[in-house]
């Protein structure tokens, strides 16, 4: 019987990704995606949007791995026991700081255990919703692998993160199995630091 694609679970930041960003391509084009979808995207509270994507998380019987990006890692490191166990790895993509935003509030403070899946944490020196020093501590406390982009902004569309190569090269080292779409075929990593200790 042969192997079930590993379900890749796409989740999105406060106020969605739009058209063109790289979670919106990954979609639509890796036939084993799919895409957390929230209530309310402008008003984000912890407990609406965590259960919303514990619930998609234990919709599958097998292990998962999160594409995250911005409030989306925040919820990510909520999940409780249960929806955790499931995953086998995570992409936590320019992570919000919930404290700098009144909105987001509902977010913090945030968890700083150690997750107990291998992640990946990419940041940017010059994201302006988060400092890269704190990204760096959100990377130590989760024993995440730091991948530190130069002046990247929050790594959307609104930075030229639509096509992300490098972003898809790191999800398929968290897999483990090629990724097969028009999307992975042409996948070549850019240029990054990557950081065992983060700072």
């Amino acid at each position: 019987m042969p192997q079930q694609a590993v379900p890749i679970i796409i989740v999105p930041g406060w106020r969605d990704s739009g058209p063109g960003h790289w979670q919106s391509l990954w979609a639509q084009r890796l036939p084993n995606a799919h895409r957390v979808e929230q209530d309310d995207w402008i008003t984000p509270t912890r407990p609406a949007w965590v259960a919303a994507l514990g619930k998609l998380i234990l919709s599958f019987d097998q292990p998962v791995v999160v594409a995250a990006h911005s409030l989306g890692c925040i919820a990510t490191v909520h999940l409780p026991p249960e929806a955790v166990a499931r995953v086998s790895g995570a992409l936590l993509v320019a992570p919000a700081d919930p404290e700098r935003r009144a909105v987001l509030n509902d977010f913090a403070p945030v968890p700083y255990a150690r997750l107990p899946y291998r992640s990946v944490l990419v940041a940017s020196s010059n994201d302006p919703f988060c400092p890269i020093r704190l990204a760096g501590a959100y990377a130590r406390a989760w024993g995440s692998e730091f991948v530190r982009l130069q002046e990247a902004g929050h790594i959307n569309i609104e930075s030229g993160h639509g096509e992300w190569p490098l972003g898809l090269a790191l999800l398929q080292s968290l897999i483990g199995d090629p990724l097969t779409s028009p999307l992975a075929s042409a996948s070549q990593p850019a240029a990054a630091e990557m950081a065992d200790d983060p700072s």
